[in-house]
């Protein structure tokens, strides 16, 4: 088993193979069992990294240091706003999930966890499951979003549907006057797990609820509970729909120009990532304000799950943790007020204050604690 960390010299900005604004990035190969992952690390000022491990079949090395590159610091900027205290960070490991994964490789990968001392905890993201941070927890003592039986919180999409519902009343607030959803039309791309619970804390407020999946199972088994939710065929049918609120739920690159121009929308608020298909000055949310629709950033609003799994670290209590979700309601009203007060984007408001948070934090790197 071999481990290096790399510092890459300074390259362009734009360049996303540049590591230089990353406090660490740890390359893992264990021949043995065929473990080739990346550890990012991408800020500590606010304590140890948070973020969880894909497992996906990148094409290339240099892709697989992209994405976790990316996503770290996406981590940083996330569990900021948040209010937690935990810096960025993420892991991938290379390979197809379906054929690769085997006991060895994600005990192989916990001890490359492990080594960093708790710089760096990790978690379930695209690929890896809670019975697998079971395992990744033999060999580490910084693996959350494990199973309730192995002292975890389990599946964490309860608090990440609860998270969006309080994002969407804060939205409501900021946009009506009251943080309630009764009386609005609420659409849903997206009903697995996360959308079908936040389907449910929408019918309880009052709201109209209008969904579409491409699994009609999932349709199915939401419309069998809630029998008076309205289906429509695709997204494109729901995006033109007459709806207050579009609430994206399945896959990320949910906004683009297209979606952007037909929405009759006036909030958008949900729980897919990566929502956003260009992001800074004059993109998707410049574009959003300018058709005067109400973007709650995704990373905020579904913190719900990161939140949670932070929580196994003091010894897991889902009151707490709710605790922690119910403030997102409180962060999502400072970040749509800040962005009213400076004039910009939601999403804009939302990296200011992260940065700002971060920027009070400790001007030195996390170190394990002794």
């Amino acid at each position: 088993m071999t481990a290096s960390s790399v510092t890459a010299p300074v390259a362009a900005a734009h360049d996303p193979l540049d590591t230089s604004g990353h406090e660490q990035v740890v390359l893992c190969s264990d021949p043995q069992s065929g473990l080739r992952a990346i550890i990012s690390i991408h800020d500590t000022s606010l304590g140890p990294a948070l973020g969880g491990t894909r497992f996906y079949p990148y094409a290339s090395h240099d892709e697989a240091l992209a994405d976790v590159l990316r996503l770290s610091r996406g981590m940083s900027y996330k569990n900021a706003v948040a209010g937690i205290p935990h810096g960025g960070g993420k892991a991938v490991i290379i390979g197809d999930p379906s054929t690769d994964k085997t006991p060895e490789l994600l005990r192989a990968f916990g001890r490359f966890v492990e080594s960093l001392g708790g710089r760096y905890v990790t978690a379930c993201d695209v690929g890896t499951y809670v019975q697998d941070m079971d395992v990744v927890a033999e060999t580490t003592r910084f693996a959350t979003g494990r199973s309730p039986e192995n002292g975890g919180a389990g599946d964490s999409s309860v608090l990440t549907a609860f998270g969006v519902f309080q994002g969407m009343r804060a939205a409501a607030q900021h946009l009506w006057g009251e943080p309630t959803l009764k009386g609005r039309r609420v659409g849903i791309a997206g009903v697995g797990k996360v959308g079908r619970i936040l389907a449910g804390h929408l019918v309880e407020d009052g709201a109209e609820v209008v969904v579409t999946d491409v699994n009609a199972a999932a349709v199915e088994a939401l419309t069998a509970t809630h029998p008076g939710i309205e289906v429509v065929g695709d997204v494109a049918a729901l995006v033109r729909s007459d709806i207050d609120v579009y609430a994206p739920c399945a896959l990320g690159g949910a906004l683009d120009d297209d979606t952007v121009d037909v929405l009759r929308a006036r909030i958008v608020c949900g729980g897919a990532n990566n929502q956003l298909v260009t992001e800074g000055d004059g993109g998707t949310a410049d574009r959003l304000v300018a058709r005067g629709i109400t973007y709650c950033p995704d990373f905020l609003v579904n913190a719900g799950g990161v939140i949670q799994v932070s929580d196994e670290l003091l010894g897991f209590d889902f009151d707490r943790a709710k605790r922690g979700a119910t403030a997102i309601f409180e962060h999502t009203l400072e970040v749509l007020e800040t962005a009213d007060e400076r004039g910009e984007s939601p999403a804009a408001a939302a990296d200011h204050i992260a940065e700002k948070r971060m920027a009070a934090g400790s001007s030195t790197i996390w170190l394990p604690q002794r």
